[in-house]
C-alpha cells in the first residue's frame, strides 16, 4: 500500500505534465463564413493573439510577485565543516572570500582540525518603507496595462488583417464570375462564327480569331481562379487554419452599404493611442518609484541560532564526532536600520533619465495620434471616391452591354468585323468586374474608416446582414 502512494503520484504527475503540454484546440468554421463569423474566429484562433494572452497573465503574476515584497522573510541555515582553529587579532572589512572565525588567539598555530557547525533561523520583517513596496507594484499593474493593450493592439491588427482577406476573398470570387461569364459570351460567339465560316459567309480568318479569343478568355479565368484560390488561403491563415479549407458566404456584402459614414470619435480610445498611453505610464510609475528608492530601510528581526565545535578554549581538541551537532543555542531580536547616503545622486540622475523618457513617450504618442487622424482623412476620402465609382459602374455596364449587343448585330449583318466584337467583349467584361466590386470597394473602405477610428465591430456587424 505504501508503494502504491508514490506511484499513484508519479502517473498523477505525468498526467498533469502532458494536459499541460498539449495545444488549444483550434475552433473550426461549420459552414461558409460571413465577414463577422471570420473575424470572430481569427481572434480566437490566431497563435499571436493567443501569446498576448498570455503575455497578460504573465503580467498579472508580476503584480503577485511584487505584492510578495509585504511578506516577512525567513532565512535558514545548517552548516558542517573541518577547520582548524588559528586566530588573529585585527579587523578585516566583509568579503566573501576569507571565511571567519571566532575564538581567542592562541600561543601556537596548529594544523590539526576538528568539526564545527551551526544551524540558525532568521525572520526578518520590514514594517515600514516610506510607499516604495506600494510604487513597485503599481508599476507591476503598469507593465499589465502595457500587456492588455499589446493585446488589444493584436487583436486589432488581426481583426483588420482577416477583414482585408475576407474581403479580397469575396472580390476575386466576384471576379471570377465576370471571367465565366466572359468565356460563356465568348463561346456562344466562336461558335456563331463558326457557322458563317463553314456557310463561307465569313473568312476563315474570322474563326481563328474567336477562337483566340476564346482560349484567352479561358486563360484569364484561370488566372481569375487562381487568386480566389490564393485569396481564401490567405484568409485561412489569418483564421489559424493554414493549409485548410475554408469557404465565405457567396451572398456577403450583398446588402446595400450604409449610406452615412461612421461619425468623428475620439481617437484616445483607439489600440493603438492606449498602447502608447500604457507606456506613458510604465514610466511614469517607474520614475514614482525611484523618487520612493533612496530612502532609510528599517528591518524588525530575531534568531534562534545554535553553534558547534570540537576546540576548546585553551587550544586543545576534543577529537571524534565532537561539533558535528551544534551544542551551544542562542536567541536574538533586534532593530536595524540601512541607509545607503550618498545614493541620493544617482538616484536623481535615475529620475531626470525616467523624465526625459516620458518625454519621449509622450512625443511617440502624439505621433500616433497625427498618423491616426491623417489615416482617418484619407479613409474618408476614399469612402467618398468609392460611392461615386460605385454610382458610375452601373452606366459603364449598361453601356458596355448595348456596345456588345450592337457590335454582335453589326457582324451579324456583315457590317462590323471579328475584332470589333471581340473589343466589345473585353469592355463588357471589365465593366462586369468593375460594377461587381464597386459595392465591395464602398464596404472596404468603410471598414477601413471604422479600423482607423479604432473600432469594427458596427461595420462588421452591418456588413454580415
Amino acid at each position: 500500500m505504501q508503494n502504491r502512494i508514490p506511484q499513484f503520484l508519479c502517473i498523477a504527475a505525468l498526467n498533469v505534465s502532458l494536459l499541460s503540454g498539449q495545444e488549444r484546440p483550434v475552433e473550426r468554421p461549420t459552414g461558409p463564413l460571413t465577414i463577422q463569423a471570420a473575424v470572430d474566429l481569427a481572434a480566437r484562433n490566431y497563435p499571436a493573439i493567443r501569446a498576448s494572452l498570455a503575455k497578460v497573465g504573465a503580467a498579472e503574476s508580476g503584480i503577485d510577485l511584487a505584492k510578495t515584497a509585504y511578506l516577512p522573510q525567513v532565512g535558514l541555515r545548517l552548516g558542517v565543516n573541518r577547520a582548524t582553529r588559528n586566530n588573529v587579532f585585527g579587523l578585516i572589512f566583509p568579503n566573501g572570500v576569507i571565511p571567519a572565525i571566532s575564538g581567542p588567539v592562541q600561543d601556537e598555530s596548529t594544523i590539526t582540525s576538528t568539526f564545527g557547525s551551526s544551524a540558525g533561523v532568521l525572520f526578518s520583517y520590514e514594517p515600514f518603507d516610506f510607499g516604495l513596496r506600494q510604487a513597485n507594484v503599481r508599476v507591476a499593474e503598469a507593465l499589465k496595462t502595457r500587456a492588455e493593450a499589446g493585446r488589444e493592439v493584436t487583436e486589432y491588427e488581426v481583426s483588420l488583417a482577416a477583414a482585408d482577406a475576407y474581403l479580397q476573398a469575396i472580390a476575386t470570387q466576384r471576379a471570377v464570375g465576370a471571367a465565366e461569364a466572359t468565356v460563356d459570351r465568348m463561346r456562344v460567339f466562336e461558335e456563331s462564327v463558326g457557322v458563317l465560316v463553314e456557310n463561307e459567309l465569313r473568312p476563315g480568318a474570322d474563326s481563328s480569331r474567336a477562337r483566340a479569343e476564346l482560349a484567352r478568355a479561358r486563360s484569364e479565368l484561370i488566372l481569375a481562379e487562381q487568386q480566389a484560390q490564393q485569396s481564401l488561403a490567405t484568409l485561412a491563415e489569418w483564421l489559424g487554419l493554414a493549409g485548410e479549407t475554408v469557404a465565405v458566404n457567396p451572398a456577403s456584402l450583398a446588402s446595400e452599404p450604409p449610406t452615412t459614414a461612421p461619425e468623428p470619435v475620439s481617437l484616445e480610445a483607439h489600440p493603438l493611442t492606449a498602447a502608447q498611453q500604457a507606456e506613458i505610464g510604465i514610466t511614469e510609475a517607474r520614475r514614482a518609484a525611484l523618487e520612493k528608492e533612496w530612502r532609510p530601510t528599517f528591518q524588525v528581526q530575531s534568531a534562534v541560532f545554535g553553534r558547534g565545535t570540537g576546540a576548546r578554549i585553551d587550544g586543545t581538541f576534543k577529537g571524534g564526532g565532537n561539533g558535528l551537532a551544534p551544542s551551544e543555542g542562542n536567541w536574538a531580536v533586534g532593530f536595524n536600520m540601512d541607509f545607503e547616503l550618498f545614493d541620493f545622486k544617482s538616484n536623481r540622475v535615475k529620475r531626470q533619465i525616467e523624465s526625459h523618457n516620458l518625454e519621449r513617450e509622450q512625443a511617440r504618442k502624439d505621433v500616433v495620434l497625427q498618423e491616426l487622424r491623417g489615416e482617418v482623412a484619407r479613409t474618408r476620402i476614399a469612402v467618398d471616391a468609392a460611392r461615386k465609382i460605385a454610382g458610375n459602374t452601373p452606366i459603364e455596364l449598361d453601356a458596355a452591354r448595348t456596345l456588345e449587343a450592337q457590335a454582335q448585330a453589326r457582324y451579324k449583318a456583315e457590317l462590323g468585323t471579328v475584332v470589333e466584337v471581340a473589343e466589345a467583349q473585353r469592355l463588357l467584361r471589365q465593366a462586369e468586374v468593375d460594377d461587381a466590386l464597386a459595392r465591395i470597394g464602398v464596404w472596404r473602405a468603410l471598414i477601413a474608416l471604422a479600423a482607423a477610428q479604432g473600432e469594427m465591430n458596427e461595420m462588421l456587424t452591418a456588413a454580415s446582414r
